[in-house]
């Protein structure tokens, strides 16, 4: 099918669809659209797997718009995704190219006033973006929306939702939804889970993955690359990486993915108070600090962002020309979701690992899994002595500062909550414990300010 079709106008959309397509610059469908929206118009259920960058979130708005046009209702789709970043990113696609039929849409995620997110689901938008524990949140809740006439349920990075940390809002949710509906799922990785589904899936589910000619799980146009680092001095290669890098690259982007909130945000702290200005975007940063951080990275205003996995999954950031795993993932497909931030759509991008001797084989299951070798990225080892007690210092001060800080707020809260279910007392437990860090990080900062060093490794 995909050698028969040339243009938009090929896959039989609808002319203002054609012509939303070409003001957004789109000239020729991706693999995914060319396969799949047919099939989506022909009333299929759909799994689309294709690696990222591949224009799948396209393949199921433009079919979706195009029945929305025929029959015009709310709540007309629910799209479900993992992330509350995706989230937003997946609902302004649909309303820059539902923008000529004056498209509703809301976005339902954690994070924000749920009072205000229950007023818009009252109103009955016609395409609701989701994340599950939200949107299950909202059907205990109240009565004021229904999801029983919905024509299309997506699950976006459908992988990830199936994998079992959302199995119990899905339930939920599904039980909300009507019999008949169309159900699609896309993902970049193919895993047991989209295995099981295309197994009890009905005989009418189209199923379509993108081949892979020379067996590499990622794109062509990434170039991967690894630095060999001792345990204790990783950040201090990470900064050399940067500088590297910056050296032959001065304006393009940077995402960094580390492990934890907390090595997110210290790290966050420790390249702005070095010089590389940089944004967080973690869990534990309230959802409107997370939008904003984003959109000052989208918009090149700040040319740094340092992550989570919140991250890794489906955000299309065109400028990213550089990934640096700063914590290499347990896991290699959430590698290649990561990497996968750059080299998009047919552009050029590169990754790097920092990889310490405990890591290697993990580096080698990633190797594995995505087909190809990474080779070495090459840095100054004697820069790396120069700058290595200011970059052991500047994060230790973060760690202080961070102590001192209502960081944990959140997450004392939970804690607190779930000692007084178990029937003890938070203040005999919590307490304790954060006097005794406190007065530790009273000590520890009073060190640290004795031997602080004060050049700066960006220049």
């Amino acid at each position: 099918m995909s050698e028969e079709i040339k243009s938009f106008l090929d896959l039989k959309l609808n002319s203002w669809l054609l012509t939303q397509c070409e003001s957004m610059g789109l000239k020729k469908p991706t693999p995914i659209q060319q396969n799949c929206i047919p099939r989506i118009l022909a009333g299929e259920d759909c799994i689309g797997c294709a690696k990222t960058g591949s224009g799948k979130t396209l393949a199921f708005a433009l079919p979706i718009l195009q029945k929305l046009c025929e029959d015009p209702y709310g709540i007309f789709a629910l799209i479900l995704t993992p992330t509350r970043e995706l989230a937003f990113q997946i609902a302004d696609q649909f309303a820059a190219i539902g923008k000529a039929i004056n498209l509703k849409k809301c976005v339902i995620v954690g994070g924000m006033d749920m009072m205000v997110q229950g007023l818009e689901l009252a109103k009955r938008p016609h395409i609701v973006v989701a994340t599950p524990g939200r949107l299950a949140d909202h059907l205990d809740s109240c009565n004021t929306f229904s999801l029983q006439r919905i024509q299309f349920l997506v699950l976006d990075e459908a992988d990830r939702l199936l994998g079992g940390h959302f199995d119990e809002q899905l339930k939920n949710i599904f039980a909300a939804l009507p019999k008949q509906k169309q159900v699609l799922l896309f993902s970049a990785t193919m895993t047991d889970a989209l295995d099981k589904v295309k197994q009890v899936a009905s005989n009418k589910v189209f199923m379509w993955e993108e081949e892979d000619d020379d067996g590499i799980a990622t794109v062509r146009e990434l170039d991967q690359r690894y630095v060999l680092c001792p345990n204790n001095v990783v950040d201090s290669f990470l900064v050399e990486v940067i500088r590297t890098f910056r050296a032959k690259n001065k304006n393009g982007s940077i995402m960094i993915f580390t492990d934890t909130c907390k090595q997110c945000q210290l790290l966050s702290m420790t390249l702005n108070d070095v010089g590389f200005m940089n944004v967080a975007l973690h869990a534990m940063i309230k959802q409107k600090e997370r939008l904003a951080a984003l959109n000052k990275f989208k918009s090149n205003h700040v040319q740094i962002l340092i992550a989570t996995d919140v991250a890794a999954r489906g955000l299309d950031i065109p400028m990213v020309e550089l990934v640096i795993n700063h914590v290499i993932p347990n896991v290699p497909k959430e590698y290649i979701h990561r990497v996968g931030r750059t080299a998009r759509a047919g552009r050029n991008g590169m990754a790097i690992s920092l990889i310490t001797p405990n890591d290697l084989k993990l580096l080698q299951a990633i190797e594995d899994v995505i087909g190809t070798k990474l080779t070495q990225y090459k840095i100054d080892d004697k820069e790396i002595v120069t700058i290595l007690t200011q970059i052991s210092v500047t994060k230790r001060k973060a760690e202080i500062k961070l102590d001192e800080t209502d960081f944990y707020e959140r997450k004392m809260i939970n804690k607190q909550k779930k000692l007084i279910l178990e029937g003890r007392d938070p203040d005999e437990v919590i307490m304790p414990r954060k006097k005794k860090r406190k007065k530790l990080g009273k000590e520890e900062s009073e060190r640290v300010v004795n031997t602080d060093e004060s050049s700066d490794v960006h220049n």
